[in-house]
């Protein structure tokens, strides 16, 4: 077995922070959040890095990793378009962005053979998570035993409006039972009052700070991709008429739980998760990212 590879989604639009964070920079030499994960990638021991991203992105994304990152890690790069026909759906349906992120994970399947992981570009996980799901794609990772990081809810937010994530219910012996995508958690209230509740179809539901969450940050093989293919003819057919339907990558996990084809461990990390959503998170993280320079975790130059 190779060593594993590392799958970034950086297509996304950004539409709430404003411009393409996927490149800003939050590290003192210009540091893009991408560039700290490949570093931890780079120390667990992946042996490639596959971006997911709009085509019209190539050249930014290309001028800023290519060269920097030759001969420390392969490159490759992926695209997230409105094409159908790759997935086995001859029609064409307008839409303003594409699919979700199960159907940018998808977009990869002609460039990975091998155990990987996915995260977002603009999530920082901390090496602790890389270096746990380095292992278990190394050691431990099956087509019938797959993983996610599981992060507490309470330590995802954002202080400047609402996040996406995915809840998980976890089984006593640490695998998940399943895992439902809420796109609307967000803090409720001031001080001792203050609580994370989730919108759903207009009603607020409470939820537990301490919920595990997935961040996508999956552990997968190959196989995932067959299983995204079965799936989503029919996700495209039922959601022909809703411009805003998205295949979100929990959905495939859960599918796969659901019909006995897969366990998926919980794994625990003691990496403390921060990302950008906001304009307004951007100091935040640059300050976190300060710290652990400062704690010696990161050299103040990456590469």
């Amino acid at each position: 077995m190779g060593k594993p590879t590392l799958l970034v989604l950086a297509a996304g639009m950004a539409s709430r922070y404003g411009s393409l964070k996927q490149v800003d920079g939050f590290g003192p030499h210009g540091e893009s959040i991408i560039d700290y994960s490949i570093y931890d990638a780079i120390q667990a021991g992946f042996g490639k890095v596959v971006f997911i991203i709009r085509q019209e992105f190539e050249e930014v994304m290309r001028a800023k990793f290519d060269e920097k990152l030759a001969g420390k890690i392969e490159v490759d790069y992926a695209f997230q378009d409105f094409d159908l026909t790759k997935f086995g759906v001859n029609r064409v349906i307008e839409r303003t962005k594409p699919w979700g992120t199960a159907h940018a994970v998808m977009s990869a399947k002609d460039k990975i053979n091998e155990p990987f992981c996915v995260i977002n570009a603009d999530d920082f996980y901390g090496a602790d998570a890389f270096q746990k799901m380095a292992t278990f794609l190394n050691e431990d990772v099956t087509d019938s035993n797959m993983s996610l990081m599981g992060f507490e809810v309470g330590n995802t937010m954002s202080d400047h409006g609402y996040v996406s994530r995915g809840v998980c219910e976890v089984s006593a012996e640490g695998n998940m039972n399943s895992v439902t995508e809420r796109t609307n958690i967000y803090y409720k209230g001031e001080g001792a009052d203050r609580k994370i509740v989730f919108n759903e179809n207009d009603v607020e539901y409470d939820l537990d700070p301490k919920s595990r969450v997935s961040m996508n940050f999956w552990g997968f093989t190959p196989k995932v991709f067959e299983v995204c293919l079965d799936l989503f003819p029919a996700f495209v057919e039922a959601n022909a008429e809703n411009p805003k339907a998205e295949f979100f990558i929990p959905s495939i996990p859960d599918y796969m739980v659901k019909n006995g084809m897969a366990d998926f461990k919980v794994i625990p990390t003691s990496s403390k998760w921060f990302g950008v959503t906001y304009p307004e998170d951007k100091p935040i993280v640059q300050e976190s990212i300060s710290n652990l320079i400062a704690e010696g975790a990161y050299p103040a130059k990456l590469f």
